[in-house]
Parts: structure tokens; sequence; C-alpha cells
């Protein structure tokens, strides 16, 4: 059974002391492909000796994070620029809008979520979103820009069913990861009704971590428990809802 995180900080540095050992336990339940999302510039380097160290397992993306557009936003997006010119990455990600921390660079994050699409879409690679209180802000960059070659995924989906709706009419997979399992996270009520082939699996690891490990850093290897929690919901076998995913993720990234 070969089970497919999405979404995953594994360079981050809460992974510092115990990285290794970190990935050889998910390796050993099945998780055995990684997607690494993007923050900023200074994680370049940890991402590249992550994948230098497992290179049959990780796969990187490029991007500037939504908190992290500041007053340096364009330097950042050049960096982001000649990464995708320099390496092999899989998405452009993770990109968006968040509105929740602070709304200082509202415009510059706009400005950098449209460049960043742009770049993906000549380079035929999916994108990564990150939405935190910016759904209608999201939408409307995403109706600007929508065409055949806009794909990817919404990350750590936290919206209701209409949102849900809307986003896989773009042709987007909704990434589900530990919120699903909280007891009032809202998702366990309505996400079996969206069929399995809209959905991947992701931890977006060490945050969000599913229940009951909630608060607690987050591992690739807890992606268990939200396979388990999906089986409840949709009534399918492990195994089904393993393969479904990883086949959505393998349409989505192309391996």
């Amino acid at each position: 059974m070969m089970i497919t995180d999405t979404h995953t900080h594994l360079y981050a540095e809460q992974f510092d002391q115990d990285r290794d050992q970190v990935i050889e336990k998910a390796l050993g339940l099945g998780i055995t492909r990684f997607f690494i999302p993007a923050i900023d510039s200074n994680y370049y380097d940890s991402m590249f000796a992550l994948e230098k160290s497992y290179p049959e397992n990780i796969f990187l993306m490029a991007g500037l994070h939504p908190t992290h557009v500041k007053a340096d936003y364009k330097r950042e997006l050049e960096i982001v620029k000649n990464q995708l010119d320099s390496h092999r990455f899989y998405a452009v990600g993770e990109i968006g809008m968040d509105l929740y921390w602070d709304k200082t660079f509202v415009k510059e994050q706009q400005e950098a979520f449209l460049l960043q699409i742009s770049w993906a879409k000549e380079r035929a690679l999916p994108i990564v979103i990150h939405c935190r209180d910016a759904f209608d802000e999201i939408f409307e960059v995403m109706e600007q820009v929508n065409d055949d070659r806009l794909f990817g995924i919404f990350h750590c989906f936290t919206g209701n069913r209409q949102q849900a709706d809307r986003i896989v009419n773009f042709g987007f997979k909704l990434g589900i990861g530990g919120v699903v399992t909280f007891k009032n996270g809202g998702l366990d009520k309505f996400i079996a009704e969206i069929p399995l082939e809209h959905i991947v699996l992701e931890t977006d690891s060490p945050y969000l971590a599913p229940a009951p490990f909630r608060g607690k850093r987050n591992d690739s290897s807890y992606l268990i428990h939200i396979v388990d929690k999906l089986v409840d919901l949709y009534k399918m076998s492990p195994a089904e809802i393993a393969r479904i995913t990883t086949e959505n993720s393998r349409n989505i990234f192309g391996i």
C-alpha cells in the first residue's frame, strides 16, 4: 500500500533532531512519497539536502508563502524564479493569500500570487494554494486566470461544501489533513459527499497534527490517522483510500 503525503515541511527546524527517524518511520508505514512546499529563500538549502538524502521519495516545490510576502517580496520572488529556472520542481507552492495573521501586504500577496501562477503556467506545473481567511480573495484571483493550464491542489482545505464544490469545479484537488479528524473541524460533516477522485492526502507537518495528537508536532507518519478517518467517512478500505488518493497525486504532479 503506497500512501502519498502531498504537503509536508520535513526540512523545518522542528525535525532537526530526528529527521531521519521521522522519515524512516513513515516509510515503514507505506508513506513513500513526500511533496515538499517552499516557504521562502531561507529554506532551499535544507530542501535540496533533503532531496539528496532521499532522491526516490522527496519531491520539491518552489514558491513564496503568502505570510512571507513582506517589504522585500520582489527580491524573494526573483529568487523563486531563479530556482524554477535552475532546478527541477514538481509544483509552484505553497502560494496564495493569508489574511489571518496580517493584512498589511494584501496587495502584495495578490501580486505575488498572480505572478507565481503565471510562472507555473509557463512551465506546465501545478500550483499548491495556501488560503487562510481569504477564500473570496483567492477565488477572485482564480477567476481572473482560470484556463486549462490552471491546475493543482487547494492545500489544507478547511472551507464549507459550497467552497469545496467551487474548488473542484476549477479542476483542483482538495488537500485533506488533520482538520478532518478535529471534533469541531466541520469537514467530517460533508467531505464524503465529495468523490474521492477529488481528494489528496497531506499532513502539513510539523503543523496541524490529527486527533488524538492535536497540539503536538505533526509528522508524515500521522497520515495513517487521516487515512483511518477517511475509511470511516467513505466506507472504503485503507488500500482503496491509499490507491485513489495516490493516483490523484500522480495526476497532479505527473509522477
